[in-house]
């Protein structure tokens, strides 16, 4: 008996230990080893423990910060407020900083309570996808209450600073792109493909906030911003959606990629297309010199080249290197504009030089 018990006794170390998973966790997947999503083990681990996730006394000052950052969509939230920069530094203003801090502060809340209703509202749904399967309210770690109180402090917070320590303008252009995300975007995504529309305005309100927090007015320079913004939306949410085509299909969202797909690929190339003579426009409007038209051409072209193979192709690679290639568009062309942006004193030595060969140019 001795010899057998002996078989059965393990050396237990200390990496051991620290690999396993809790007790009340073990107890739960070894009992019912069928669960296979987070949310299954979490809703079961409550039952174990007698505490749910989102109980108070379980929330640390460290988890609730992952967990706000989490829904305020860290990310995209941090592109949100870099096309924000953007904009208020491509203004024909003089940069002042404490207004350019609250308007970034103010737009970063303002995007953060965006997100968090957005999940709000599609727990049932991102519970269905791989891809968000893992959110916050999906695994039970905060209670919607919570959630909500969140993004109510965050927003209201976020218009208080943008009105009182911007300007209307600025702030009004927070409140519509809080209420076009969270009222006509979110519950379109289940109902009509012209959500992409609508996401994409959504995306082009940012570097007009900006703009908008250091002039105080909107003209054709802004517009010319919101455009970048608007069509860079289409090839980059197209390729993102067309890998995803099984998830959104079960959560049941009606996407391009979905139940379009010869539209999802066709404004992918058209938008990418039209970004072309968007930047080209800068230099037209004296947003940009002219070196920017020339600079931002390859980028552009390499790019419409991209979403020319998803057109033809519309693979899981060229779908894929599409979305890449997007993610590192948006920034290279922001830093471009930046770089050249049209100021009193700037020389503009393409067109000094255009100018140097053909004198009658210069002849009004």
């Amino acid at each position: 008996m001795r010899a057998a018990a002996s078989k059965n006794l393990e050396v237990v170390t200390i990496e051991d230990v620290t690999k396993k998973p809790p007790l009340v966790v073990r107890t739960v997947l070894q009992s019912n080893p069928a669960l296979e999503t987070n949310q299954d083990v979490v809703h079961s681990v409550a039952k174990v423990s007698g505490k749910s996730p989102s109980d108070p006394a379980l929330l640390t000052p460290s988890k609730l910060t992952n967990h706000y950052s989490s829904l305020a969509k860290f990310r995209l939230t941090g592109l949100v407020v870099c096309s924000a920069v953007t904009g208020y530094a491509m203004a024909p203003m003089p940069t002042d900083l404490t207004t350019l801090g609250l308007c970034l502060l103010g737009t970063a809340l303002t995007s953060a309570s965006a997100n968090t209703i957005n999940q709000f509202f599609e727990v049932p749904f991102d519970s269905q996808m791989a891809r968000t399967s893992n959110r916050v309210l999906v695994r039970g770690l905060l209670s919607p209450l919570h959630a909500v109180s969140f993004a109510a402090v965050s927003g209201t917070t976020g218009l208080i600073i943008l009105n009182y320590g911007v300007n209307g303008v600025c702030a009004s252009l927070g409140a519509l792109t809080l209420a076009l995300y969270t009222l006509i975007y979110t519950p379109m995504k289940r109902s009509s493909i012209a959500n992409t529309w609508v996401g994409s305005i959504v995306g082009a309100l940012p570097p007009l906030m900006g703009y908008a927090g250091c002039t105080g007015y909107l003209d054709a320079g802004a517009m010319v911003l919101g455009g970048v913004l608007y069509a860079w939306q289409f090839p980059h949410f197209n390729a993102l959606s067309w890998n995803l085509r099984s998830d959104y299909s079960r959560a049941g969202y009606r996407m391009m990629a979905v139940t379009n797909p010869d539209l999802c690929r066709r404004t992918t190339l058209r938008h990418t297309a039209a970004l072309i003579g968007i930047c080209t426009t800068a230099p037209v409007i004296g947003l940009t010199t002219w070196t920017f038209a020339l600079d931002s051409l390859p980028i552009n072209m390499y790019f419409l080249y991209l979403a020319w193979r998803f057109y033809r192709h519309s693979d899981s690679s060229s779908s894929r290197k599409l979305f890449r290639m997007s993610l590192a568009h948006l920034p290279i062309i922001m830093i471009l504009m930046l770089v050249h942006k049209k100021s009193e004193d700037s020389e503009d030595w393409l067109l000094k030089t255009v100018r140097g060969l053909y004198p009658s140019l210069t002849q009004s």
